[in-house]
């Protein structure tokens, strides 16, 4: 048995999808705050000041806080169905049909949600760990339950699987939370390229 591990932002899409979703689901008010609240963090983001888990916990908190969790997994639905399609990468959906051909078990492990990637991965059989948002009484809390899988991902996976009972593991990543995830492999895949 083997084992294949993608990350989902930048490895089997074009773009990230979290911050197209939160787009997506923003109203009005959020955007026009989000210039000056998350807005330097971002700046931050791109001059490397400031980590992927922070700028995902600032703009989840601002996007998320206080709103309905029933009302923006409707729009998570929607998004999964009508959007993601069309940011998969068309190399890597032949590199994850060619996994499925070899028999293989196969695992995305992202720092996006689940409320739209969880009914991709159960529509093409794959192992889900991603984020996923808090909720008390039917409201977000704008937090992660059980915190950002991002910088743990490595973590994550030795919990979900028995690295020895794989006689080969692949793995697909493009940044540096993926790279603990990129040692745990046989077989590693960087931005597109084989590099061990």
């Amino acid at each position: 048995m083997q084992l294949a591990l993608f990350d989902f932002d930048h490895t089997l899409t074009t773009c990230d999808t979290y911050s197209r979703f939160l787009r997506t689901v923003a109203t009005p008010g959020q955007l026009a705050r989000a210039r000056w609240t998350v807005g330097p963090w971002l700046l931050g983001y791109r001059a490397g000041l400031v980590t992927a888990a922070a700028i995902r916990a600032r703009v989840s908190r601002a996007a998320f806080a206080g709103r309905d969790a029933a009302a923006i997994a409707d729009l998570a639905a929607r998004y999964a169905r009508e959007q993601l399609p069309g940011l998969l990468r068309p190399d890597m959906v032949r590199r994850l049909e060619w996994h499925r051909a070899q028999g293989h078990r196969m695992a995305v492990v992202s720092g996006s949600l689940d409320l739209y990637l969880r009914p991709r991965c159960e529509q093409h059989g794959l192992d889900l760990m991603c984020n996923r948002l808090q909720s008390v009484d039917g409201r977000l809390t704008g937090r992660y339950d059980g915190g950002d899988i991002g910088p743990r991902k490595a973590r994550e996976i030795g919990l979900r699987y028995v690295l020895g009972d794989y006689e080969r593991i692949h793995a697909y990543g493009d940044s540096s939370e993926d790279r603990g995830m990129l040692a745990l492999a046989h077989e590693r895949w960087y931005r597109g390229r084989r590099i061990a």
